[in-house]
């Protein structure tokens, strides 16, 4: 190759320069270096690429009609409600919108509202109008929702109030809305960012999901109106509030024109190209169905939609930028609707500049009223350009809902929401007669939104490479892991305890294995990806790999789960790589058991569930709960069953319980003796 490249540069440099440049191009712009400090990073990054490209590539075919598109489209809504948290969608209850006091300016006036998305769920907002409207008079609407700029107790829609002042003075009611995380009560946008809150992967809760939600319930504000035009309403906003303009745009059909400012990019910036680093928790939902990220976007479709950009900004490169573009055009042209999509591209980083301004006014003017003029003000814009609240047109103190800290409702469930917003499933047990016929609901579900990923029956591990006592075995394509056992093992051992080990046991035989341990048995230690020798970087923040699993479709620990069953299929063949001692081969028949303690005893258990091959399944103190930040996290599957009851249904294959209190495993009990196998489970201190 390089000779090739030596011989064509001599010919042609103006060819080589070209060449160059277009390789160059396909690499993306990445959000700083790979990491490299640990021996497993090269391994996971190149998985997590090569599972981005495969769910990336999966966009085309595209329907070849409206009528097929529109077909797809409900079950894509269905699957979109569900990544955001909104499966089954909350009950659109009374808003209690309040008007707290309002400003009056030189042609327009600004309410101070709050209403309750859900009830206790506060939502602060300016409302933005003409200082006069006339009788019966309907006006076209903007929903803004505001990006990551941190004005305090103020609000960040403080820092937008430009834009609402030139909507209301061009004829216009703009409803300018505080997020969950800046807003005047300040929640959380970072749990799994940097406050270690993986529980909201196994909860399926995001915070995209309450902005997209609190977006809904602010249109369902504007229609009630008797001065809004329903028929004519917009959304907007940048960075964040670019991100939220999708998630709303796709969600609820009475958005009429959407115009996200730097809110998107793909997977492959994101995952491959580690873009993922630079951004918060609200701009992701959890990819369980494993979509080209593109599908979000065209959602919208074929509703005006004009997207976005600096050519500059380094959390939503232009190589992404170049990609979803070119896919919103083809979707758009199914519809004939080519003219309804276009794309802007402003010059520099990221912030929002008066060339970005007067787009995407000049878009809600063409769609909304029909009015394709060039928007010629020059009112001054605020955002990306000063943090110094003297030159804002309103004092910020002044646009506040709740006026003091004394005026904030103690009632307010914002800086909890995240342990309410998505319910946790409670399914109801099944007696004798129903058991087998609601073991198959709830599997089908756990196949469904938590395993969705798995195929019908995991492969055995293949046997990369094996060293005396040691063996590194490939579960997946480009993810290793290994197994190894002590040197001192039975005379033709009669069955295999294979021991799940956490990272902090890496390499260790815990104490606790010999009281387990069988007479006549053998037994090997298994480290699933990312434990001992395949252990990757970690850094909090960002997160990068437990966060990158998710927009792909799962977890670091449902990877475990596949990594330990894949085990189990190998060392129980009759093709088993390990435990020919002293000439001595083990029993023809032997068995595996797996076993393991705290959350390496539930990637046991889970495992179990894909492996007929288990003969029992030995918990040691294990978590009850997938709330608690110690246990394997798992994508939605608090949405399906917690801990006992999908310890349930691995009945009939023995189950022991060390060191744990008997009442939080319940449900497993009655879900034992409701199967017919209640001598099948037993309890050990």
């Amino acid at each position: 190759m390089g000779n090739l490249v030596r011989v064509r540069r001599l010919a042609n440099p103006g060819w080589v320069l070209l060449v160059l440049l277009a390789a160059k191009i396909s690499l993306g712009q990445a959000y700083g270096e790979p990491d490299r400090g640990e021996p497993g990073d090269e391994m996971i990054q190149k998985y997590l690429r090569e599972e981005t490209a495969r769910i990336e590539s999966s966009f085309e075919p595209l329907p070849a009609s409206p009528a097929e598109w529109q077909a797809k489209r409900d079950a894509w809504l269905a699957e979109y409600y569900y990544m955001l948290g909104l499966s089954p969608l909350p009950e659109r209850t009374e808003l209690h919108v309040t008007i707290t006091g309002t400003y009056r300016g030189d042609g327009f006036e600004v309410d101070m509202l709050h209403f309750q998305s859900r009830p206790r769920l506060y939502v602060t907002g300016n409302l933005y109008r003409p200082s006069h409207i006339e009788p019966g008079q309907r006006l076209p609407a903007v929903l803004y929702v505001c990006g990551h700029s941190n004005r305090g107790r103020d609000g960040n829609k403080t820092a937008y109030q430009s834009h609402g002042i030139w909507f209301a003075k061009h004829g216009y009611l703009c409803l300018m809305l505080d997020t969950l995380q800046l807003g005047e009560i300040a929640a959380y946008h970072h749990g799994t960012y940097n406050l270690g809150r993986f529980w909201w992967h196994s909860r399926g809760y995001t915070p995209a999901g309450v902005e997209a939600w609190n977006g809904m319930r602010a249109i369902d504000y504007l229609t009630s109106r008797p001065d809004v035009d329903p028929k004519r309403i917009a959304v907007t906003g940048i960075s964040g509030g670019g991100a939220a303009t999708f998630w709303i745009a796709a969600a609820d059909p009475r958005i009429a024109v959407a115009v996200p400012v730097s809110g998107m990019s793909d997977l492959e910036s994101y995952v491959s190209n580690r873009v993922i680093n630079g951004h918060c928790d609200c701009m992701f939902l959890y990819n369980t169905f494993r979509w080209p990220w593109a599908r979000i976007a065209a959602l919208v479709a074929p509703r005006p939609l004009l997207f976005v950009n600096s050519d500059q900004d380094r959390i939503f490169p232009m190589d992404g930028n170049e990609r979803l573009i070119a896919r919103l055009e083809r979707v758009y042209s199914i519809f004939g609707a080519g003219d309804r999509v276009d794309a802007v591209v402003s010059i520099g980083g990221h912030a929002y500049r008066k060339d970005i301004r007067q787009a995407a006014f000049r878009f809600i003017n063409l769609w909304l009223k029909g009015d394709p003029r060039e928007v010629a003000d020059s009112e001054l814009d605020l955002v990306g350009d000063s943090r110094d609240p003297s030159t804002y047109p309103i004092p910020p103190q002044r646009l506040r809902v709740f006026p003091t800290d004394a005026d904030l409702p103690s009632d307010q469930l914002n800086t909890k929401i995240d342990e309410l917003f998505v319910p946790i499933a409670a399914p109801e047990l099944p007696t004798t007669q129903q058991y087998d016929e609601w073991a198959e609901q709830i599997e089908d579900e756990l196949r469904r939104v938590v395993f969705g990923y798995f195929p019908d029956e995991i492969p055995a591990a293949r046997l990369v490479a094996k060293h005396e006592t040691r063996l590194r075995l490939a579960s997946e394509p480009n993810i290793e892991f290994e197994v190894w056992w002590p040197a001192e093992q039975p005379e033709a051992p009669n069955s295999l305890l294979l021991v799940v080990l956490n990272a902090d046991e890496a390499g260790q035989r815990p104490p606790w294995v010999d009281a387990v341990r069988q007479s006549g048995q053998a037994v090997a230690f298994c480290e699933p990806r990312g434990i001992g020798n395949t252990r990757w970087t970690r850094k909090n923040p960002p997160n990068y790999v437990e966060r990158s699993c998710a927009l792909v479709g799962r977890t670091v620990d449902t990877g475990r789960v596949w990594d330990v069953a894949s085990a189990v299929k190998l060392l129980a063949s009759e093709d088993r790589p390990i435990f020919a001692t002293g000439g001595q081969q083990p029993d023809p028949s032997w068995k595996v058991h797996v076993a393991g303690r705290g959350a390496a005893a539930l990637l046991a258990a889970y495992a179990a569930l894909w492996s007929d091959e288990v003969a029992s399944v030995t918990l040691v103190e294990p978590p009850y709960t997938h709330m608690d930040p110690a246990a394997p996290q798992l994508l939605n599957i608090l949405r399906v069953a917690d801990v006992p009851v999908v310890l349930g249904l691995l009945a009939p294959t023995p189950l022991t319980f060390r060191g744990v209190k008997q009442e939080e495993f319940h449900p497993t009990r009655r879900l034992y003796e409701s199967a017919g196998f209640a001598d099948r489970l037993s309890w050990s201190n």
